[in-house]
C-alpha cells in the first residue's frame, strides 16, 4: 500500500472571517464583470533582482493572488525527464525550518492556499491568501522558503518518487494517456517539448536529490523568475513584496533560448495495440508560438474548425452528421518556439479508420476554402462575447498576468484581445491556416484494438490512482 501523498494545496473559505453576504458577492462580482470589459491596467518593473513583475491592483476583495514563475519547464530536463516536475512536487516537502505537515498547517491556519505545477515552458508556484497584516505575513513567509528554501529530504523524495512511478505505470494502462505522449513524440522528435513533464519509469528511478538541489539552484533564479500579483495592494506595498519574494532566490542567469522545432517534412500513421472498445484517435503537427503574427487568426479559425464545442464543423462532421463519436475537438497549444496543434475523439475500434479520414476531409477543406461568413461572425460574436468572464476574477487575471509577462506580450494583451478578433476577415483565417496547417503532414496516433495493432497491453485495475496527486497537471493552476 503506497503512503498517501501530501498534498500542495490548502484550500478553505477565505472570507468567512469577512461574513460577507451573497448581496455583497453578487455586487462585487457585477462589479468585476464590468471592469474586466475595460481590461485591467497592468503595471511592470523589476525588482533589484531582476525578476520582473507585472501588477494589477484589485481593492474590491481583501484578497492577493501570486504567481511566480520560473524558465524552468520539462524543456529544460536534459537528459534526465521528470526533473523539472519532481523539483516543483519537492518544492512543499520541506522548507527552512519548516517540514511538510507545517507548510500544510501553516497554510490553512491563515486561510491560504499554495500550489505549484509545471508545463513543457515554465515552474511555478501560486499563493492566494487574505491581506490581513498577520495572514499575509505568515503566508509570504512561507511562500520564501519553499521557493528559496526547500530542503528535498531523501525520506521525502522516495515517497514522492513512488508516487511518481506508480502513477506512470496507470498511465501506461490508460489508451488516453499513451496517446497524448506518443502524438508529441512524434510531432516534436528530437526537441525538448518531445518528452511528457512527468518523465518516464527509467528516468524518474535514476533521478537523486542532487539532480534536484542543482535544477533548483540552477533555474530558479531571480533573474529567470516572473512576478504576477493581483489584489489589494497599493503599488508600494506590491513593490515590498515582489522584493520580499525574489530576494532570497539563488543567483542565477536566464537559460538560453530553447531550439527552433523543425517543420514536419512527411504524414505519418502510429498504431498502438491497447485491449479497449474504442479507439483514442489524435492528429498534431507544430502550430504556433506566443506572440505569433498570425496568433489571432488562427486562434479564431481553429474555434471555427474544432475548439467551438457543439458549433464547431468537426461536431458537425463527426458527431451531428455521422455519430462516429461523442466528442470531438481541436486547439493550438502555443509556446515559447513553436507548440502543438492538436486534434482528436474516441470512437469504437470498428469505425477508427472513417473516423480518421473525416477529420482529415474536414479539416483539408477548412484550409482549401476557409471559414464561411455567417461561421465567422457567429465566431467573433461567442468569443468576444464570452471574454470578460474569462478574465472576471483575481485568480484568472493573475494567470493572465503570468503569460504576459512570461512571454513578453504587450502589456494591452488583454484590452486589445477582442478588437483584434473583430478585426480579422474570412480571407485572413484561410490564408493563415494555408500557409500554417498541412493535412498531409500531420502526425496520427490511434490507440486501440484496431487491425494491424497488436493487443497486448495489460490492465491491472487495481493500481492506485491516488498516485496522480503529485503528477505534473494535478494542480489545475497551469498556465494557458
Amino acid at each position: 500500500m503506497y503512503n498517501r501523498p501530501r498534498q500542495f494545496r490548502v484550500t478553505t473559505h477565505l472570507l468567512n472571517k469577512w461574513a460577507v453576504g451573497p448581496s455583497m458577492l453578487l455586487a462585487l462580482g457585477m462589479l468585476v464583470i464590468q471592469n474586466a470589459q475595460a481590461g485591467p491596467e497592468i503595471q511592470r518593473w523589476w525588482t533589484p533582482t531582476g525578476a520582473k513583475v507585472l501588477f494589477v491592483s484589485a481593492p474590491e476583495l481583501p484578497m492577493v493572488d501570486v504567481r511566480v514563475v520560473f524558465d524552468a519547464g520539462s524543456a529544460r530536463d536534459g537528459e534526465r525527464p521528470g526533473l523539472a516536475s519532481l523539483t516543483a512536487a519537492m518544492l512543499s516537502e520541506g522548507a527552512g525550518d519548516l517540514d511538510a505537515d507545517a507548510i500544510a498547517e501553516r497554510i490553512e491556519a491563515v486561510g491560504a492556499e499554495l500550489g505549484a505545477g509545471v508545463d513543457r515552458d515554465t515552474s511555478f508556484v501560486r499563493l492566494r491568501s487574505l491581506t490581513e497584516s498577520e495572514a499575509l505575513e505568515t503566508a509570504l513567509d512561507t511562500l520564501i522558503k519553499v521557493l528559496a528554501e526547500p530542503r528535498f529530504d531523501a525520506s521525502e523524495f522516495e515517497r514522492v518518487r513512488r508516487n511518481r512511478l506508480t502513477g506512470l505505470r496507470l498511465d501506461e494502462q490508460d489508451p488516453g494517456s499513451v496517446g497524448r505522449k506518443a502524438l508529441y513524440r512524434a510531432i516534436f522528435g528530437d526537441h525538448p517539448y518531445a518528452s511528457d513533464p512527468s518523465g518516464t519509469a527509467a528516468s524518474v528511478a535514476a533521478l537523486t536529490v542532487d539532480d534536484l538541489r542543482a535544477f533548483h539552484q540552477r533555474y530558479y533564479g531571480a533573474a529567470n523568475a516572473t512576478v504576477a500579483l493581483v489584489g489589494a495592494l497599493d503599488r508600494a506595498q506590491a513593490e515590498t513584496l515582489a522584493t520580499r519574494l525574489t530576494a532570497a532566490l539563488p543567483d542565477a542567469e536566464p537559460p538560453p533560448s530553447l531550439p527552433p522545432v523543425p517543420a514536419r517534412e512527411e504524414g505519418e500513421i502510429e498504431r498502438i495495440g491497447f485491449p479497449s472498445s474504442q479507439t483514442h484517435l489524435y492528429l498534431g503537427q507544430p502550430g504556433m508560438r506566443r506572440g505569433d503574427p498570425d496568433y489571432f487568426a488562427l486562434y479564431l479559425g481553429n474555434h471555427i474548425l474544432g475548439g467551438g464545442g457543439l458549433v464547431s464543423l468537426f461536431m458537425e462532421e463527426v458527431r451531428e452528421k455521422r455519430g462516429l463519436a461523442y466528442s470531438v475537438y481541436s486547439y493550438f497549444m502555443p509556446l515559447a518556439r513553436t507548440g502543438p496543434l492538436i486534434m482528436g475523439l474516441q470512437t469504437q475500434n470498428a469505425q477508427a479508420e472513417g473516423a480518421r479520414q473525416v477529420l482529415l476531409d474536414t479539416l483539408t477543406r477548412f484550409v482549401e476554402q476557409g471559414p464561411t461568413e455567417e461561421a465567422l461572425q457567429a465566431a467573433i460574436k461567442n468569443i468576444t462575447g464570452g471574454f470578460p468572464l474569462r478574465i472576471a476574477g483575481n485568480s484568472k487575471i493573475v494567470r493572465y498576468l503570468a503569460v504576459i509577462g512570461f512571454y513578453d506580450l504587450p502589456l494591452d494583451y488583454l484590452d486589445s484581445f477582442p478588437e483584434r478578433i473583430r478585426a480579422l476577415s474570412a480571407e485572413q483565417v484561410r490564408d493563415a491556416f494555408r500557409r500554417r496547417v498541412d493535412p498531409e503532414r500531420l502526425a496520427v496516433v490511434m490507440v486501440g484494438d484496431t487491425p494491424g495493432t497488436d493487443a497486448s497491453v495489460e490492465v491491472d485495475v487495481g493500481a492506485e490512482a491516488e498516485a496522480r496527486a503529485h503528477r505534473p497537471g494535478a494542480d489545475t493552476g497551469g498556465q494557458d
